[in-house]
């Protein structure tokens, strides 16, 4: 189901409603189950405002259960440690039970947050996928902004192909927009197509075959934010998924700005055959 920018970014407008935890709404993506995408940006937006002089260099979230879509999701945050350059931190995002009252844990989140600092300097090149124009504009539900894949992928095709998938985004609408909010909508976008690069290899199935001949839930994400970012300019995503075992999927991408390598994610997904009959 296909959002707006707007509405996404109303998400992370998070609310105050008790001693150190605060409340934000749910996307409407037309499933009673939160997005995880969402989850990975409100609990960045959290922890930024829990620290106000550091930005989040790593987020490492596990989902023991899936939100309900229909209850506002809240977030816990404790600091551990706020020294001068580095701060720990955990973000327990939940759901209230309106009848008992009773917490029911959705994300567990460790992040960990830096002051930036000078220092030695490397970063590898991007890969070698032609120019933004070769690629082909591409609408992605649950990710509001500008699109283009690079050799015309398809995740919802089911015949086999290698599990990688390169693609450019941009959101022009936030520029002048603070950092934080550059990072949590990257998060956001990190979230949706791992699973559909890890299915390429399997001939006869895809992400458009979820809930339908496969059952997927991601279980774990992390991302690394290596260097300050820009969505309103383009980013390229380059991802690939070497594993699917155990009913398991693995995956893992870099995204670069130019020449810089900014941001690394990997996420560990249940891909699970459904019975048929």
């Amino acid at each position: 189901m296909a959002i707006d920018l707007a509405d996404l970014r109303a998400c992370l407008a998070l609310e105050p409603v008790g001693e150190g935890v605060v409340q934000g709404p749910n996307l409407d993506i037309g499933y009673h189950r939160v997005f995880g995408g969402q989850i990975l940006a409100q609990i960045l937006t959290a922890a930024s405002g829990a620290v106000s002089d550091k930005s989040v260099k790593s987020v490492h979230v596990a989902f023991p259960r899936e939100g309900d879509a229909a209850k506002p999701m809240r977030y816990r945050v404790t600091m551990h440690h706020q020294g001068r350059t580095f701060a720990t931190g955990e973000v327990i995002g939940f759901q209230v039970d309106e009848g008992s009252g009773a917490e029911r844990i959705v994300a567990v989140a460790m992040v960990s947050l830096h002051a930036d600092e000078p220092g030695l300097h490397h970063s590898s090149p991007p890969p070698d996928v032609g120019g933004i124009d070769a690629a082909t504009e591409r609408a992605v539900d649950l990710i509001p902004w500008e699109i283009r894949v690079v050799g015309d992928v398809e995740l919802t095709d089911r015949a086999a192909g290698p599990p990688t998938y390169r693609w450019w985004m941009r959101a022009p609408e936030l520029a002048g927009s603070a950092g934080s909010v550059h990072q949590a909508l990257v998060a956001h976008a990190t979230d949706l197509t791992v699973i559909g690069t890890a299915l390429r290899p399997i001939d006869g199935l895809s992400e458009a075959d979820s809930m339908n001949k496969i059952a997927t839930a991601v279980t774990s994400h992390s991302v690394w934010f290596h260097q300050p970012l820009h969505l309103d300019r383009w980013l390229l995503v380059a991802q690939e998924a070497p594993i699917i075992a155990a009913g398991r999927a693995f995956g893992r991408g870099d995204i670069f700005q130019g020449d810089e390598l900014v941001a690394s994610f990997a996420q560990e997904s249940m891909i699970r055959p459904l019975a048929s009959g």
